[in-house]
Order: C-alpha cells, then structure tokens, then sequence
C-alpha cells in the first residue's frame, strides 16, 4: 500500500482509486479487471460514486464485485447519495459488504448535487437534506450496533457487519456549512477538489481541524480528498469529454469547471499530489476518465515519483 512521505503531522498520505465507473461501458470484464488490478497495485483504497440517470453500474452492486475479487484495499462508497434511499436498507447493504470484504468498507455518504437523481429514485429534494443525513447515519450506526431499529421486529437489521460498530463514515461534504455540520456525526471527509489548488483544500481541511476540535472530538477528522486525473495521450481533450458528459447538469457551467483542471499530464498530477499531501491530506482518492487499464500503471508511477 502506497504511502507518500509528506511534511504534514501525519506523516504520510496514501494514494487509493476510484474504479471509472463514470465511463460509459464499464461492463463484467474491464471492472474486473480493474479490481484486480487496483488490488494488486500500490493503491490503498478502491473507490466508487453514485449516479443513478447515468451510464455507470449501481454502486453497492459494483462494490459488491469488488469485494468478491479483491484481498487487501478497502472498499469505498465515494459517495453514496443517502437521502435518496431507505437508510436501513443501505444499513444492511453496507453491512453485507463488510461481510463480503472482510471488514474492509469505508462508508462516503452525503447529499448529492442532482435533483433528477432524487427524482429517479422516488425522494424528496429540497431543504434539510443535511438535517436528515445526518439522523439516517445515527439510524444505521444503531442497526450496525445490533440496536432495535424496527419496532416489534422479532430480530435486529442483520448480519452484524464484521467492524464492530460499524464501517468507518466519512461525510462527502465540500463546502464550510456542511463540513462543520459534519463534525458532529462523521469520522472525517470524503473530500474532493476541483482544481486540486491548495487554496482549496486547505480551506476544506483547516474547516475541518477547527469544526471538530469545536465540537469536542477526541480524534481528528480523517481527511481525504480526491481529484480527476488524465495520463497518456490526448489527456485534454479526454479530460474535457469526460467533464462535458459527467456535468451535464451544469449546462454551460461545465466549461468554467473545464477550464480550472489542470492534471492532466505526470508532472501536473505529481505537484497537485503534493499539494494535498502538504496541506495534511490522509489519503488522495484519484478519479480515472478512462477504461484504458494501462492508465492504473501510469498512476502508479507517478505516484512512485513522490515516495
């Protein structure tokens, strides 16, 4: 497992890898093969997103997978939209998976960004999503802890999941408002940065460090962060396509989004790498924009670079 030296208190960031799960045309045999591959490589994490109006797999479905093919990385929501699902049905998905994993689930929840997803999946969009995320991840924490979730069932929401208490939650949270809100339930952030600048993720970090210490925390928060990333050939232009299809629902505020990503070459991948790892990230989650399992082998030499 990968561990990037770094200046930061921690001391090291590790690197893991969201499987492409948003390139149209991830069937049976590339995302096998790329849970193999993440599994084998020096990545610590396998990660994967939801969407639900979007040609990529369901995501407990696809993790589910996952864990059937891999031994060593944790398995990673990175994030699932939990107010648009029953909280003890996820409860009990999550806790599958942990048995199918070994103990090895990292639950990235949070509220989403796309009103036709809600819609899709027959939920509520408006105000107080934060509100009700945060009282369905006390509800889960209660099913994993063998509480009676149900009245008047004659059992608890079962199997146990294999961590005790539960897998580990971190809040998919971006901005001030809902990072502090999060202090108060969440074991860290499933971050993600934009424009990987360090302006950006320290606010995100130093929010963080200061929401939890408020809040009286005996731990800090885990810090994770991600960011997209292109290598080999015609990275822009597969960058810009990849953009242009996943945020769609920005209309023509994609273009400004575009603009602002630059990690598409190695060495623009390595200095955003150190970048987080300066500004005390944990772990790095990379997104790919490409099938392409090649590009797994190029990550890694970047990543290699920094150790």
């Amino acid at each position: 497992m990968l561990a990037v030296r770094a200046s930061h208190s921690h001391g090291a960031v590790q690197i893991g890898m969201n499987l492409p799960v948003m390139v149209p045309g991830l069937d049976r045999e590339p995302l096998i093969a790329w849970c193999r591959a993440i599994d084998a490589g020096p990545f610590s994490t396998l990660a994967a997103g939801e969407r639900i109006t979007f040609p990529n797999p369901e995501i407990v479905v696809a993790l589910s997978a996952a864990a059937a093919v891999t031994e060593r990385v944790r398995i990673m929501t990175n994030v699932i939209v939990l107010p648009m699902h029953d909280e003890i049905v996820v409860a009990k998905q999550l806790a599958t998976l942990d048995v199918l994993s070994g103990g090895r689930v990292v639950a990235g929840v949070g509220v989403g960004g796309r009103e036709e997803d809600y819609r899709a999946a027959g939920a509520e969009w408006g105000p107080g999503l934060l509100r009700r995320l945060e009282e369905q991840v006390a509800r889960m924490r209660a099913a994993w802890a063998g509480e009676m979730v149900v009245p008047g069932a004659l059992r608890p929401v079962e199997p146990a999941p294999v961590q005790i208490g539960g897998p580990p939650v971190l809040a998919g949270s971006l901005f001030p408002k809902s990072i502090r809100r999060a202090a108060r339930w969440a074991d860290g952030l499933a971050g993600f940065s934009m424009t990987a600048e360090t302006a950006e993720i320290a606010t995100a970090f130093d929010t963080a460090r200061a929401a939890w210490r408020a809040a009286g925390r005996a731990q800090p928060p885990r810090l994770v962060t991600g960011c997209w990333f292109a290598l080999g050939a015609d990275t822009e232009a597969r960058m810009a396509a990849y953009l242009r299809r996943y945020l769609n629902f920005l209309g023509r505020g994609a273009e400004g989004v575009i603009r602002g990503v630059s990690t598409t070459s190695a060495p623009a991948l390595r200095d955003a790498l150190r970048r987080m790892a300066d500004c005390g990230a944990d772990e790095v989650l990379l997104v790919p924009t490409t099938l392409d399992l090649d590009e797994l082998a190029r990550a890694a030499d970047v990543c290699a670079a920094l150790v």
